[in-house]
């Protein structure tokens, strides 16, 4: 019976090592908060190959993830593992310069203690891109695509970000779903779109855990799902962001297009050279609700 207690308690110990602590958080905050003057208004998070727009931000600090206690260090081509902290169009910004994946093989917990170190930081806006594949069939590589929902299907099978303990000093236990991306940011970003002649489509982002990309059968499922676009992250951070009441905004550059039929190949080099094309679209949608934000 002792040895069996003894077991059961190890197992218990080791399953609640998996989950972030608050003080662990608290930790990254603080040694934000000690090389900062400002106090960041949005968290904007750039996706594979958006990386330009951290290097605009003017009287910058930067931090590598590196530096930071209990913090997870990004390990994909394309994203520089870096806050980026300083001014955007006159507003105080915090910009994560790559994120981290769940395939690279971290926690789910460990891929949304970037977002968890916003809100402790007092952030409560916050604009997520990424770069995806287009599963609609209207949609072309150098899109851009406004995210008004998206399929957890991470969550689904499992790797929901809110489990295990609740940080209730953040967020209640049960956080409301049923709008995730934030309606009037997302108005504003069309008329953005629509000062600047830019065509803005519009759809329901899918994330995957990665890091394969999909095949025609998944493709076929997804669209059949629901889905416009899919990709490797951006869902787990807007369940954490929305868990403590940030407001979100949700971009996906369409970097590849989707192959239903199996006749092509997708490459991350191929997603990271469409970023040069989507680039220049997202900036100038970012930096004019940036603008348009009281």
């Amino acid at each position: 019976m002792g040895i069996r207690s003894n077991v059961k308690t190890l197992t218990q110990v080791t399953h609640m090592q998996n989950f972030i602590t608050l003080s662990q958080i608290d930790s990254a905050a603080q040694t934000i908060k000690n090389q900062i003057q400002i106090q960041p208004l949005v968290g904007i998070i750039l996706g594979s190959g958006l990386n330009d727009l951290a290097d605009s931000v003017q009287n910058a600090v930067r931090i590598s993830y590196s530096d930071l206690p209990n913090f997870p260090v990004s390990t994909v081509h394309g994203h520089a593992g870096r806050f980026v902290i300083g001014m955007l169009e006159d507003k105080p910004v915090l910009v994560m310069q790559g994120r981290i994946h769940y395939y690279e093989g971290y926690t789910m917990g460990q891929v949304t203690l970037p977002v968890r170190v916003m809100q402790r930081l007092g952030i409560s806006n916050m604009i997520v891109t990424n770069a995806a594949g287009g599963v609609h069939p209207d949609f072309e590589p150098g899109d851009v695509m406004l995210i008004t929902d998206q399929l957890n299907l991470m969550g689904m099978s499992g790797l929901n970000p809110l489990m295990g303990p609740n940080l209730d000093e953040i967020g209640t236990r049960f956080p409301d779903m049923s709008q995730p991306y934030d309606r009037a940011y997302c108005d504003l970003a069309r008329k953005v779109a629509r000062d600047n002649g830019l065509t803005l489509r519009e759809g329901i982002y899918a994330g995957l855990s990665g890091p394969s990309f999909e095949s025609p059968a998944d493709l076929r499922f997804l669209r059949n799902a629901g889905a416009d676009a899919v990709g490797m992250s951006t869902v787990p951070e807007v369940i954490i962001a929305r868990h403590g009441n940030m407001r979100v905004l949700g971009l996906s550059g369409i970097s590849n297009k989707a192959n239903l039929d199996g006749s092509t190949v997708t490459t991350h080099e191929e997603v990271i050279e469409a970023g040069k094309v989507i680039t220049p679209k997202v900036e100038k949608i970012i930096r004019g609700v940036l603008r348009g934000l009281e």
